[in-house]
């Protein structure tokens, strides 16, 4: 391996956390889509949506750390991916805000019905991106991405058999790790019903992802022959191998209701697909493109090299404190707590109207035109304070919604 690679290793590594860990969060979001139905249904949904709560966030770390990677030590491929794949660029990034939108304003629902919705488009959006991402990826690997500003179709580069492949099948391995990962967080929590729940849901989603893949191997060989050939070479079929054996292995841990082992192998399944395709895609990285002839100059590898190992030492260690306080339960969704004493009566009658939250909105919108479309010095400061504006009565009306409604007889 060259110097010029090592950056890609890192991005590499990246991805497969992401797919891991945010894929995980994808795949909860997914099975509120389909919970059930009653209170059972119910329970699936908060059981999904309490058990994102503290990784969500840190999940997406690593998609932004594999783009700067890229973007930084291959900006050529960077710049040409995402101009011709701009559309389900513009998607994934569509489906990713919707779904941080929906679940941040879950807890704030007044209902059951409008919590559904809530999940609703939090689900809707959580099959949007990761199928989009898969689109992206199969782009990629059938060599539908020419080097060049928007170089490639605008919509065949992802509208076709090998890249809807790979975002179905990038669907349904989300729905898998999630259902898996849910199962064992109910086993920790000591509720076997939605244990078996999931345990039911896990077995039907690796049986479908499994049924996928053997599927694509007929698309891939008829739509791009290339990557069919790649993928039987020593080094990738070993990956994709070794994908199938954890696969199967997942399934039998999930059949024995052994879902903590279960993690490691499904993560070590998608993992080796992940390397597999890697390993196949080597050393071409886009049409007439090699992987040094695309790379920054020495001096900035070397600099990006430094900041990510500089980084990762923060990083691991944090994210391994995150994941083991999540693990033996140290963070798990709190019981809904009183509300803070002394909150002005003000503020909750206004929080309660709507008032404070319409006075955020229209804070937000005039703060924005005035710093982004008006010139004059005046607009500007007018801008900054909507901003402030804005901040406050968030802020009032974020504490205030903490309270609930008011005790019965209130005035």
């Amino acid at each position: 391996m060259h110097f010029y690679d090592l950056p890609l290793v890192f991005a590499g590594i990246g991805l497969v956390l992401y797919t891991v860990l945010a894929g995980a969060d994808f795949g909860a979001g997914f099975w509120q889509l389909f919970p059930g139905r009653g209170e059972p249904g119910q329970r699936i949904r908060d059981h999904a949506h309490d058990s994102m709560a503290p990784v969500w966030e840190a999940n997406h770390v690593w998609l932004i750390f594999v783009i700067t990677v890229i973007w930084t030590a291959y900006p050529v491929v960077f710049a040409s991916v995402a101009s011709t794949l701009t559309v389900p660029f513009l998607i994934t990034a569509l489906g990713i805000v919707l779904r941080g939108t929906a679940y941040a304003t879950r807890s704030g629902s007044a209902s059951r019905r409008e919590a559904a919705a809530i999940d609703t488009v939090l689900a809707a959006s959580s099959v949007l991106a990761p199928f989009a991402l898969g689109t992206m990826v199969g782009a990629i690997a059938s060599r539908r991405v020419p080097v060049g500003n928007a170089a490639g179709a605008l919509w065949g580069s992802w509208l076709n058999p090998t890249s809807l492949l790979i975002g179905v099948l990038a669907v349904a391995t989300s729905a898998y790790l999630a259902a898996v990962y849910l199962a064992a967080d109910a086993r920790r929590l000591d509720q076997p019903d939605l244990a078996a729940g999931f345990r039911r849901r896990a077995l039907a989603a690796g049986l479908s992802a499994g049924g996928v893949a053997l599927v694509g191997i007929v698309v891939v060989h008829g739509d791009a022959h290339p990557l069919y050939e790649r993928l039987l070479q020593t080094d990738a079929v070993g990956g994709l191998v070794l994908s199938v054996l954890a696969g199967s292995v997942t399934l039998a841990l999930v059949r024995a209701s052994r879902f903590e082992a279960a993690r490691v192998t499904a993560a070590l399944a998608v993992a080796a697909m992940i390397a597999g395709w890697a390993i196949a895609q080597n050393p071409t990285i886009l049409p007439g493109l090699t992987i040094a002839q695309a790379a920054a100059p020495h001096d900035t590898l070397v600099c990006l090299v430094v900041a990510i190992l500089a980084g990762g030492v923060i990083l691991f260690p944090s994210l391994g404190l995150l994941f083991r306080l999540v693990l033996i339960g140290q963070l798990d969704h709190p019981s809904p707590q009183p509300p803070p004493a002394g909150t002005p009566r003000a503020v909750l009658s206004a929080s309660r109207t709507g008032l404070l939250a319409r006075v955020a909105g229209a804070s937000f919108l005039i703060g924005l035109g005035c710093l982004t479309v008006a010139d004059a010095g005046w607009a500007h400061a007018i801008g900054v304070f909507a901003l402030l504006g804005f901040g406050v009565a968030g802020f009032f009306a974020l504490v205030a919604d903490e309270v609930g409604p008011p005790p019965s007889g209130s005035r």
